[in-house]
Parts: structure tokens; C-alpha cells; sequence
């Protein structure tokens, strides 16, 4: 049976607000994946860090600041400084559709708002990260 596929779930930012990431790392963990959660208020730079020392096979971002189109290019360019572009990135959060499509043009894996269904997102994160796995093997 292979390994579980580890998630790293993030919140970048200033932003406080974490039921919704705790709510996730619950979910995934139910659903048999490694998960580690790297707490409130942490930088691109942290996260990049975090996800290297995990080995994540992807990333997901929480963000209900506003800030993620900051945020996010922020966390994308510091796991490609960590040598981790090949990490899929997934972002949640309070996301207006003109951005989604930017983030997503910007490479972003998978988008989930508010009221998104576990019956979504858990195929979209295995599906992320048994990419970012396969890219870790090459």
C-alpha cells in the first residue's frame, strides 16, 4: 500500500481566521492523507519552509484576508526559491471569480470558496498531490 499523500495546509498572512483551515486538515486526515497545518500568520517564506521539511506533495492556502493575489504569487515564488515548483498550490478562501481566473493563470492547481463540498475537494487535493508525488519521483 503506498505512503499517504502529504498536504501541507497554510495560512499566510495576517489573517486569524482558521476554523475553516482546521475544519480541512480534519477532513483530509479522515480521508487518509498526511496533513500538517502550519498555524496563523505565517510567511511565503515559512510556508516554503514548512513544505520542504514535510516533503509535501501540495500545498493548500487559506486566505480570507483579500490578500491572496499578494499572498499567493508570494508563496509560489518562495517554493520555487526552495526548489519546490513542482509542489501543486491550492488556494481557498473568499476569492472573487475575476481573480480565480488569474490565479489560475498564474498556475494555481484547484480554487475553493466558501461552501465548497468535501466531495470536491478531497478528489481535487489527491489529484494535486499525487501530481506534485509523481513530479518528486521524476
Amino acid at each position: 500500500m503506498p505512503d499517504a499523500l502529504r498536504v501541507l495546509i497554510a495560512k499566510p498572512g495576517l489573517d486569524g481566521h482558521d476554523r475553516g483551515a482546521r475544519v480541512i486538515v480534519r477532513l483530509l486526515r479522515e480521508a487518509g492523507f498526511e496533513v500538517r497545518y502550519t498555524g496563523i500568520r505565517r510567511t511565503p517564506d515559512e510556508i516554503a519552509e514548512q513544505a520542504r521539511e514535510f516533503r509535501a506533495e501540495a500545498v493548500g492556502l487559506s486566505i480570507l484576508s483579500g490578500a491572496h493575489m499578494e499572498l499567493v504569487p508570494a508563496v509560489m515564488d518562495a517554493l520555487q526559491r526552495a526548489g519546490l515548483e513542482h509542489v501543486p498550490l491550492i488556494a481557498g478562501g473568499i476569492i472573487p471569480p475575476q481573480d480565480r481566473t488569474a490565479l489560475l493563470e498564474m498556475g494555481v492547481a484547484a480554487i475553493f470558496t466558501p461552501g465548497a463540498r468535501s466531495a470536491d475537494l478531497v478528489p481535487a487535493l489527491s489529484a494535486a498531490a499525487e501530481a506534485g508525488r509523481r513530479s518528486q519521483e521524476r
